[in-house]
């Protein structure tokens, strides 16, 4: 089942309603889904290798915590916060400013992934150095968070229970 963008997520707290949690796809739902979002977020940074070092770790700590408690939703928001930590410097490497594509999303299609027909900016000619490396440091966590069979494990079990 796809990423539900109908539903009220001022309002809505997925650990005490796991049943309405959508694992989608990539990141979608990153910047939304409370409880999580509040307990990730302060930890995400991603300016420098230092920064990617730090935030990986401790996002990596609140995964494994999550996991560790039978929390699917938090450890898969975990997860999808490393994902989003690589996506977004490698962003900001390749382009000045992180701006990738030119032009405002268009209001029916806020919340989703895509270009949304507007023209990618051009990279930059090098690409700096310290993202990169900040970049690498989260696809890392990343691979292994996908990887950990205890995530796998509760992945399949959450899937099986509420759906994709």
């Amino acid at each position: 089942m796809p990423f539900d963008y109908t539903l009220d997520f001022h309002t809505v707290d997925f650990r005490q309603h796991p049943e309405l949690y959508r694992v989608g796809k990539g990141e979608q739902g990153v910047l939304l889904v409370q409880p999580y979002k509040g307990e990730i977020l302060p930890h995400w940074r991603f300016k420098d290798a230092a920064a990617a070092r730090e935030s990986s770790a401790a996002i990596w700590k609140l995964f494994e915590a999550y996991l560790q408690a039978g929390d699917f939703v938090g450890a898969d928001m975990a997860r999808k916060f490393l994902q989003m930590g690589f996506t977004r410097a490698r962003r900001y490497a390749n382009h000045r400013g992180g701006k990738k594509y030119d032009g405002p999303v268009p209001a029916d299609k806020k919340g989703q992934s895509g270009a949304h027909g507007r023209a990618e900016l051009p990279r930059t000619a090098a690409p700096d150095v310290d993202k990169v490396e900040a970049a690498a440091i989260f696809k890392q966590k990343w691979g292994e968070a996908k990887a950990l069979p205890e995530y796998q494990r509760q992945k399949a079990a959450f899937e099986a229970t509420y759906g994709k």
